[in-house]
């Protein structure tokens, strides 16, 4: 294999391996076949255009403009001309999928959803850098620099999955194809210079080239090593530099207000994979109640509802008391253990609200106006079991409603409205509760109104908490989770009720034995409204999910008839499988309302469709083919070449002697010498036909019947040349085959293979368009001339009379 094709696999080998780093990034991770196919791809087309006449500095281009047809194909090949011919039509589906994929960044989090455009972000990308390391590496001969657009794939891929378990392998795997690449590159630098010395003796330090390969190898270990035997270090970007940091809202509220628990539920939720996330078992009587939060957003500043202020210290035990709960009350008290599986990657821990105690393994800190644990130092929950102490909190409509007012620290932070917030908010707050002065009935009609059934329950809304979003929801009814807690929120807030939105999991499934498994459909967001006395108490707006709590269910409250379709948890659970006409479908897809009369046919349609006629598949086939079909055009084109000069019925069948003719000579002798050329030996144009053989002799160290074979050819194509009169010859055909397979004999497996697929003398077609086109550029020249001659001369004939 010659130092260029080196090259060209090890690049895309690298390529290859720094893909492997955007595994976490999307899931699931079919995509990476389709990655994986346009590398090969590119690595081909830079092979083919290499050996082409192609000036250098038009390789790139060339090949980024052939990736990005195949990405079409493999993308938009519905809307191509015939499905194969780009136009105007493929180009808007394409940046309409591309559209698409900037929206999905937005809306979802890590792991994402593979979606079209997701896929078409990564996958394209991946093609554009394998184009650029190709170029680099191979075209340019410049492997240290194809390090660049490799560290900007891995950087992608490491920065986005968070630092996963498996980080270092990908950095194994991305250091390894790099090495392996400065390696191939560095020995033919050294093989410039001649037979490299491997040096003497036993204790030699052996060869330039040995001593690099250590060097390269050591340093790979170091770079593994050395971050596990210091441990993380925080870069300020999260918590403070090192250490578990306390006190203010400074260090770590920054870094929780970075991230936004809002984006995962919609991406869950959006998904339809209902992933198990944990299981938990309780001792708490009223199980199938108890939400599990894990974060409250209580700062609505006129774009979303996000985290305010926090105040972080070192998690201790216990937590100091709720706020707003009465010192008189006597809650009982309520012990949870939970198992997350792999599956779940998350800053904080899930848990009943609210929360006096929890013991955990790991690093994490807690913040005592929202009683929130996160995690620190990249902390997440992945494989975690801890336990958790809380009080079950469950005051009576009548406590509720002869609340007092709350304290002026809790209205001055939780009634905040942004200025450009809607005024059909407060307009739709005050017409819901018209007639209600208490607090508590105002929340009750809130509630109510919601759930009465004005409202449709879709996730095919995009997500959004803002002012916007708000008004949106409220002029389409249309919406999930997330929209009704954030509106709720806004509405009671805008009525003077203290507000904020939780974000956590509505109660699971019920394994039990006071067993519950939680999975990704159970994402969940809801209001909470402070009452004093009780302090944050839950509402359930949103129809169809989740359960109201008992104290929203007081028949002699105004407006706060608990609707017939908003089932309790448990009882969607135990009702599902007596549904007869969708009872394939799995509980929580039902509860969520994804099961009914909004897809009937179109879900049936979709599971008795054949997954090889899915458009993925046929669009891998399309792709397959095409690269087939690129791949087989010079092995085709050279067959037929071969056969015009060699086959049957060129010569007389059944006769020692024939009349050839110039051209039959002389098409044997261009098969020979294209059929070396083939195999690594190129042509020579300053030597004579003897001399030729003479050099394809030597330097393919032919034996002695496919020398005397190619030497005949010789001598019938000097006496073409050089004789007087053609005498009779013996057929060539079978010379030419006998030296063919000469060559063929001393060529290794790599070069016969490239002979096939990709045959040197192609360039034969380059240069004979090019002489066309030339010739046409020349003829047109000529009769422009004539042309403009002819027109100078009518014009000038006039005056020449005169």
């Amino acid at each position: 294999m010659t130092t260029r094709a080196k090259l060209t696999v090890f690049a895309a080998l690298a390529t290859t391996l720094v893909t492997f780093s955007l595994l976490p990034v999307l899931h699931p991770s079919g995509w990476v076949a389709h990655a994986i196919l346009l590398i090969a791809a590119a690595g081909a087309i830079g092979a083919g255009l290499r050996r082409l006449p192609v000036p250098r500095i038009l390789v790139l281009p060339l090949q980024l403009l052939a990736m990005v047809y195949l990405v079409m194909l493999g993308f938009v090949q519905s809307s191509m001309t015939a499905g194969l011919l780009p136009g105007p039509a493929a180009l808007d589906a394409l940046g309409s999928v591309l559209a698409d994929g900037g929206g999905n960044i937005q809306e979802y989090a890590i792991p994402a959803p593979a979606t079209a455009g997701l896929r078409l972000i990564v996958v394209g990308s991946v093609a554009l850098v394998a184009a650029l390391v190709d170029a680099v590496a191979v075209t340019y001969r410049r492997a240290a620099a194809a390090g660049l657009p490799l560290l900007a794939l891995y950087s992608v891929g490491t920065g986005l999955s968070g630092g996963t378990a498996a980080g270092w392998l990908w950095f194994l795997l991305a250091g390894a194809g790099y090495l392996a690449l400065l390696h191939t590159e560095g020995q033919d630098r050294i093989s410039r210079w001649g037979r490299v010395f491997h040096g003497t003796g036993r204790d030699g330090a052996g060869s330039t080239a040995h001593g690099g390969r250590q060097a390269g190898v050591i340093a790979l270990a170091v770079a593994l090593v050395v971050p596990l035997l210091i441990g993380p270090v925080g870069l300020g970007l999260v918590a403070g530099f090192g250490g578990h940091g306390s006190g203010g809202g400074g260090g770590g509220g920054a870094g929780l207000k970075a991230l936004s628990p809002v984006v995962t539920l919609a991406a869950s939720l959006k998904s339809n994979d209902n992933t198990v996330l944990f299981n938990y078992s309780t001792d708490g009587p009223n199980a199938d109640e108890m939400y599990l939060r894990v974060a409250a957003l209580d700062e609505f500043d006129g774009v979303e509802w996000k985290f305010g202020d926090q105040s972080l210290s070192p998690l201790g035990s216990p937590f100091p008391p709720p706020d707003g709960l009465a010192q008189n009350a006597t809650p009982a008290t309520v012990h949870t253990n939970v198992r997350v599986t792999d599956s779940l990657s998350s800053d904080w821990l899930a848990m009943p609200y609210p929360a006096t105690a929890v013991k955990v393994p790991g690093h994490w800190r807690f913040d005592p106006v929202t009683r929130m644990v996160s995690g620190e130092n990249g902390q997440k929950t992945n494989g975690l079991a801890y336990e958790v102490t809380s009080l079950d909190v469950r005051p009576t409509a009548e406590q509720l409603r002869s609340a007092a007012a709350p304290s002026k620290e809790i209205t001055d932070r939780y009634l905040q409205l942004p200025d450009n917030l809607p005024p059909e908010v407060r307009t739709a707050a005050l017409t819901v509760t018209a007639g209600l002065n208490n607090p508590y009935d105002r929340a009750l009609a809130l509630q109510s109104w919601f759930t009465s059934g004005r409202f449709t329950y879709s996730t095919k809304i995009d997500a959004g908490t803002g002012p916007d979003a708000i008004k949106k929801f409220l002029e389409t009814r249309e919406g999930f989770c997330v929209h009704f807690a954030a509106t709720m929120a806004a509405m009671a807030r805008s009525l003077g009720i203290p507000a904020r939105v939780a974000v956590g999991f509505t109660p699971g499934q019920d394994m039990g034995g006071n067993n519950r498994q939680v999975r990704s459909l159970d994402y969940h967001a809801w209001p909470e409204l402070f009452f004093p006395g009780t302090g944050w108490t839950r509402f359930e707006p949103t129809p169809s999910r989740g359960s109201a709590p008992v104290y929203t269910r007081d028949k002699n409250a105004p407006q706060t008839t608990t609707p017939t379709q908003q089932p309790s948890a448990a009882a969607s659970d135990t009702a599902a499988p007596t549904t007869s006409a969708d009872s394939s479908c799995d509980p929580k897809l039902r509860r969520i309302g994804e099961c009914g009369a909004d897809r009937p046919a179109a879900a049936a349609g979709a599971g008795q469709q054949d997954w090889w006629v899915s458009p993925p598949v046929l669009a891998g086939a399309a792709v397959t083919a095409l690269l087939l079909a690129l791949l087989g055009t010079p092995m085709v084109w050279r067959a037929r070449i071969r056969r015009r000069r060699l086959g049957t019925g060129r010569y007389r069948a059944g006769a020692d002697r024939v009349e050839l003719t110039d051209a039959q000579v002389l098409a044997a002798w261009q098969e020979l010498v294209d059929s070396a050329w083939d195999l690594g030996i190129p042509p020579d144009d300053a030597r004579t036909p003897r001399r030729t053989v003479q050099r394809l002799t030597e330097t393919a160290d032919l034996g002695p019947a496919a020398a005397e074979a190619a030497g005949r050819v010789a001598l019938a194509t000097e006496q073409v040349l050089y004789a007087r009169e053609l005498g009779p010859l013996a057929p060539l055909g079978p010379d030419v085959r006998a030296a063919r397979e000469g060559l063929r004999a001393r060529t290794g497996r790599v070069g016969r293979i490239r002979a096939v697929l990709l045959p040197a003398s192609m360039a034969r077609v380059w240069w004979r368009a090019a002489d066309r086109v030339m010739a046409v550029r020349q003829a047109t020249r000529e009769r422009a001339g004539r042309l403009a001659g002819a027109v100078r001369s009518a014009a000038t004939k006039p005056f020449r009379r005169g």
